[in-house]
């Protein structure tokens, strides 16, 4: 069975920035925003919230076990970039994505971040409650929840795009 996809124009994409906005009930200090799925999101919340300090991290789940079924569900997370401990102490973050899936890469941010002293809060355009491995565990904030695969905007084939867009 074929998971359903669900493709988002700007304009969603928008009304979702719309609906978290409210959802913030606290001031940042700054913002940490996954590579790749959180920059554009987060980048547009930035604007939205005036918050100049921002940061990333960038996160991968090697597969170090391949005879096991799901071996990047088992992986360790490889930190490949993240910010300096001393600029998150104390500070309360808002760690951004795209989507909370498995909640492996949020999870593994959002926990290095506490560990580095400072109070994260996690953030997502969307959260799929089906695919969540960490039981009641959920995003802090959110925008909507889906059983879909989401494709964004900025992820369609700019190749077939540019070629649909010529051929009108």
């Amino acid at each position: 069975m074929q998971q359903r996809r669900e493709v988002l124009t700007w304009g969603d994409v928008d009304k979702l920035i719309d609906h978290l906005m409210p959802q913030f009930e606290i001031e940042f200090d700054a913002m940490i925003l996954v590579t790749r799925g959180g920059v554009v999101p987060g980048g547009m919340l930035a604007e939205a919230m005036k918050l100049q300090l921002i940061f990333t991290a960038s996160v991968g789940f090697p597969a170090e076990m391949e005879e096991m079924k799901h071996p990047r569900l088992l992986a360790w997370p490889k930190f490949i970039q993240f910010p300096q401990e001393e600029l998150l102490q104390g500070k309360q973050l808002l760690i951004v994505d795209d989507v909370w899936g498995s909640g492996r890469t949020i999870t593994s941010v959002k926990n290095r971040v506490s560990a580095a002293g400072g109070i994260p809060y996690t953030c997502v355009l969307h959260f799929n409650p089906y695919r969540n491995l960490f039981g009641t565990a959920r995003p802090d904030y959110f925008a909507a929840t889906t059983d879909a695969f989401i494709v964004y905007p900025w992820e369609i084939d700019r190749k077939l795009h540019g070629a649909l867009l010529n051929d009108i």
